[in-house]
């Protein structure tokens, strides 16, 4: 059995579970808010906790590049820095290999050379300095720095990823941590069966205290995406935790939980309230359609948010349509609430023996598309 994580429950492969971090315990499943520069857009902490969170994320490229890890070091590490008492992980870097695969000048087994996004200077990454940067900003989880190729490259560069993401790997492996820290590494292969297994296995072998379930959700079909998850966790150890990089809405939510996914990460809710849309039991309300013009009714019935507990549809809409923040924030706050109620229930459910009922029936109910 893990120090860091105990299995809890188990339906089918569905897990319950609880990380133990320097920050307080995490119960899993867990979906983590994004803070990628030290925030969850508009939420501040306190409403964090109130809707349900126990651990957001950060990331170490840009925070690395503002305001810098020395100076978040230096006013107490970034808990101090954002005012969040409870746990943070930290991406490496790695991600931005894809996202912002436009700026990167040179990659090699060393690292790998980014432009700037913030002044076009280049900027080396490496596993070293990337380990460095997580030490210093103090995340309960540090990632490992990898390579993410996206959908529909060659065999070749699958393979090249998936090599040079264990070679980094074990350069990361003993490298200093901040106290209590915990270190991940991620496996890819994207939807190749063999490349995921031998990624697996030798991420494995190095014994890290939790593997991510890297290089899905960048653009293949879901259904392959939802096959490669169910192979990917089962490739995993029981006893740690595994973490799904980069899904939020409520289907891929329920469906990676069903694989055997204990952690999960995205933008979208947040994201989706900044467009003026509500995540519901029944889809996706976009709240700028004038039929919510005069609807009195809450986003979701029994929802107990900032937004669901005093406004209605109508005002919602209102602020939405002037771009008043409020609305924004609001609707955060809502989504927010949502998914992490959502992912609650599916604990709860997992506890009883019904996840895959409860699962069903709530997607059964979702529309998936906005009104």
């Amino acid at each position: 059995m893990s120090d860091t994580f105990t299995v809890t429950a188990r339906n089918g492969a569905a897990r319950a579970g609880v990380l133990r971090t320097a920050h307080g315990e995490v119960r899993t499943p867990a979906f983590m808010p994004v803070g990628t520069k030290a925030t969850v857009k508009s939420v501040d902490p306190d409403e964090l906790h109130a809707v349900g969170a126990e651990i957001v994320l950060g990331n170490a490229y840009h925070l690395h590049f503002r305001p810098g890890e020395e100076l978040v070091a230096e006013l107490g590490g970034l808990h101090a820095f954002m005012g969040w008492d409870g746990a943070i992980l930290t991406d490496s870097g790695g991600f931005q290999v894809f996202s912002l695969r436009d700026t990167v000048l040179a990659a090699d087994d060393d690292g790998v050379t980014f432009r700037s996004v913030y002044d076009g200077s280049p900027e080396r990454f490496t596993p070293e300095l990337s380990a460095r940067v997580q030490e210093l900003l103090g995340s309960d989880v540090a990632m490992c720095l990898d390579i993410c190729p996206p959908a529909g490259v060659s065999r070749a560069e699958l393979e090249e990823a998936v090599r040079r993401t264990t070679t980094w790997a074990e350069r990361q492996r003993d490298l200093p941590r901040a106290r209590g820290q915990l270190r991940f590494a991620i496996t890819q292969g994207g939807l190749d069966g063999e490349l995921r297994r031998r990624s697996s296995e030798e991420l494995v072998a190095l014994d890290f205290d939790g593997y991510a379930i890297g290089g899905l959700s960048v653009g293949e079909h879901r259904e392959p995406m939802f096959d490669a998850t169910t192979d990917a966790a089962a490739l995993l150890p029981e006893e740690r935790p595994r973490y799904f990089m980069g899904i939020g809405d409520p289907e891929g939510v329920l469906e990676v939980i069903a694989r055997g996914v204990d952690m999960f990460d995205c933008v979208l809710p947040t994201r989706t309230a900044r467009t003026g849309s509500a995540l519901t039991s029944e889809g996706r309300l976009n709240l700028r359609n004038a039929r919510f013009a005069r609807d009195e009714r809450p986003l979701e019935e029994g929802c107990v948010c900032p937004a669901c507990s005093r406004f209605g549809r109508a005002y919602i809409r209102h602020l939405v349509n002037q771009q008043e923040i409020l609305g924004l924030r609001l609707l955060s706050l809502h989504n927010l609430r949502f998914l992490l109620d959502l992912v609650a229930a599916a604990r709860q459910a997992i506890e009883r023996g019904e996840f895959l009922t409860w699962k069903n029936e709530a997607l059964s109910r979702a529309k998936g598309v906005d009104e």
